[in-house]
């Protein structure tokens, strides 16, 4: 896995990079208890750390969730913010998160798309898309975004950074202007041309590299272990722990929004996979924290064609993933090494679901159909998602008869190459006759 490839030392590096008033011991981030190692369990103080030094395992958070009641709970997120810091007592944020300067996404649209669902074949009422393009810069990076950068807060760094596919680039940028910190992303060099405009706006330092997203992460891997590096936050490697809890909020609201109760199936597009691995870790809070009834329920994993290494080892019956250089127009989610890809199989495999792929075709396709049954424009990873979602159903993996959450994680505008071809229906003269003899009527 890509965190597991960086010495020790680039732990003990990034962690030197934090200011002498803000050491582990006296970081306030709310009910974070500690880093804990998802292969071996051993566990360290909170820091701007991301692999064991045991056994390089990726490290998460661990929380004290032991005070809590459900219904006070329940009542207190009920009447927080619309927006991701309602959820505060479950991220590891300090108590006050929601007075500071931060891009407050969150509270995303769930969108009953039964338009969709005829289309389809899926039972009127069953299916929804979870649509987060309606975040600050229009895709969910703003909520892993705005959990690192109160990390980079409470640790004194000074510069926000990352490795970016794109919309993650524009994330930095925007939380990074808002906050008042330095910013500068790397990216492939060859990204869409909407997602360059939109990182560079902001004003912080955007830089190419060339090559792929993997060839960007390992650069990334070497800066922080430079002096060059001192001071930065790295939000998806040196501050990953914490940025990746953004996405169990993904699974708060959806749970919310529905009433409390879980969804019977979901479908996650997979970029690193940690999206889905994060969903997975909320709905399993909500549960043991009697937020939510406990029952099965099945996630599903939505690849490119062009670049799905979970999807070829899930249908292979591997437990390893093997690296590809990505081919696809889903650039979003073109990364051929996914750092949680053995654990999207886990979670795929125990919950009853499935990793599947789709063609850029059908990808486009998939675009198309859901702008016209829901008004909804997604960018390509939405139309992964929507493509698989109906290839399952084809197949008979996936219940049309359930509760079904497809996301869609960003906006069609970021992605308009993918659909150059669609344009005027007709071109007339400015006259009812020219009107009529173009067919419209």
């Amino acid at each position: 896995m890509a965190v597991q490839t960086v010495a020790s030392t680039t732990n003990s590096a990034a962690a030197s990079t934090a200011s002498d008033s803000a050491s582990p011991s006296t970081v306030d981030l709310g009910p974070a208890a500690a880093l804990s190692c998802r292969e071996c369990g051993h566990r360290v103080p909170l820091g701007p750390v991301f692999a064991c030094e045991e056994c390089f395992g990726p490290l998460e958070i661990a929380y004290d969730f032991s005070a809590y009641d459900a219904e006070e709970l329940r009542g207190r997120i009920e009447a927080g913010p619309a927006n991701i810091w309602r959820y505060a007592p479950l991220l590891p944020v300090p108590a006050d998160v929601a007075g500071k300067p931060n891009l407050n996404p969150g509270w995303t649209k769930l969108v009953q798309a039964d338009n969709l669902a005829r289309e389809l074949g899926v039972e009127a009422g069953k299916l929804f898309v979870k649509d987060d393009s309606g975040n600050p810069t229009h895709s969910f990076k703003d909520r892993v975004v705005a959990q690192a950068l109160e990390a980079a807060r409470a640790f004194g760094f000074t510069t926000l950074s990352c490795s970016s596919t794109g919309n993650l680039a524009g994330a930095v940028g925007a939380a990074a202007a808002r906050a008042g910190f330095r910013s500068c992303v790397f990216i492939p060099h060859d990204l869409e041309q909407g997602k360059v405009v939109m990182a560079a706006v902001y004003g912080g330092e955007l830089v190419g590299i060339e090559g792929n997203y993997d060839d960007v992460n390992r650069f990334c891997s070497e800066l922080i272990g430079d002096p060059a590096g001192e001071g930065w936050g790295f939000v998806n490697v040196n501050l990953r722990p914490y940025y990746a809890e953004g996405s169990k909020t993904l699974a708060y609201e959806i749970c919310e929004q529905l009433g409390w109760r879980l969804p019977d199936q979901i479908v996650v597009p997979i970029a690193s996979g940690s999206q889905l691995t994060k969903i997975d870790k909320g709905l399993q809070e909500l549960i043991k924290l009697g937020l939510v009834e406990d029952r099965p329920y099945k996630i599903f994993g939505a690849q490119a064609e062009g670049c799905s290494p979970v999807s070829a080892a899930f249908k292979a019956g591997h437990d390893v993933v093997r690296p590809q250089k990505p081919d696809t127009i889903a650039k979003s989610l073109a990364i051929g090494n996914p750092a949680d890809g053995p654990y999207v199989l886990d979670i795929a495999r125990r919950t009853g679901g499935a990793v599947e792929d789709v063609n850029d075709e059908q990808v486009v396709d998939a675009i198309k159909l859901l702008a016209r049954t829901e008004g909804i424009f997604a960018e390509t990873a939405g139309g992964v998602t929507v493509g698989v979602t109906r290839k399952l159903i084809e197949s008979g993996a996936l219940d049309p008869s359930l509760t079904t959450v497809v996301l869609n994680t960003g906006d069609g505008l970021k992605t308009l190459d993918a659909v150059a071809g669609t344009g005027l229906t007709a071109t007339i003269r400015p006259s009812l006759e020219s009107f009529r003899e173009a067919g419209l009527v």
